[in-house]
């Protein structure tokens, strides 16, 4: 996926993810541990920001803004982080910027922070009992990103050591398939796009996806942990 069609998707998503704040801001959001909406939205305020600042500033470092605690305030403080960011990372996606992973880029934060916002888009949809649809291609390269960033971070950190062996994942609605680990896969599962980028990040049950060969030994491997 090119970097213009991640600034595209990191704007539609931010779009879903804000309407979600017009709900209750106290709902709770049962797959980020105790928070609620709102919390989850400082999160994401406090992101963009931290993104915007990689770019902008070239530093990794941006601390946490004061959040206000008046409803329309809080709103207000959030839609200006999301336009920082998109102001931002419109910009040739090719420029450098600090990031946490390789040879950083506008480019990388695009992607990054479209995936980003993806994920925790559900999880307010989910807090608030309503679901829309995941682009296919953008969950499949929300696959490859945990494969290609979040795992490698995961180990650089001592979060986690490499994997001896190797499980796949292919996609059944796009064509993309992943083998993480070396040698001959283990064990192999298939599912919608969507579904492997979810079960990866923890937020719905390997159950739901086709399991082929070793479950467990794939399922240890799968256990990481691959993402933050």
């Amino acid at each position: 996926m090119d970097r213009e069609a991640h600034l595209a998707h990191l704007v539609a998503e931010h779009e879903t993810f804000r309407s979600c704040l017009d709900g209750d801001l106290a709902a709770p959001v049962s797959t980020c541990g105790d928070w609620d909406l709102r919390a989850l939205a400082e999160h994401m305020g406090h992101g963009n920001r931290w993104a915007a600042t990689a770019v902008t500033e070239g530093r990794g470092d941006h601390p946490d803004s004061p959040v206000p605690a008046g409803r329309a305030a809080f709103l207000s403080w959030y839609d200006d982080s999301s336009d920082m960011l998109v102001s931002a990372l419109s910009t040739d996606p090719a420029a450098p910027a600090w990031s946490f992973h390789g040879n950083g880029s506008v480019g990388f934060w695009r992607r990054r922070r479209a995936l980003e916002v993806l994920v925790h888009r559900r999880d307010a949809e989910l807090a608030l009992g309503r679901i829309s649809p995941i682009d296919p291609a953008l969950a499949a390269d929300g696959v490859a990103e945990v494969f290609e960033v979040m795992a490698p971070r995961q180990i650089a950190r001592g979060r986690a050591v490499a994997p001896t062996a190797a499980v796949r994942l292919d996609a059944t609605d796009v064509d993309g398939s992943w083998t993480y680990g070396p040698g001959e896969p283990v064990a192999r599962l298939s599912g919608r796009a969507e579904d492997l980028l979810l079960l990866l990040w923890g937020r719905v049950s390997r159950d739901g996806v086709a399991w082929n060969g070793d479950r467990v030994a794939g399922e240890r491997i799968l256990d990481g942990p691959l993402v933050p």
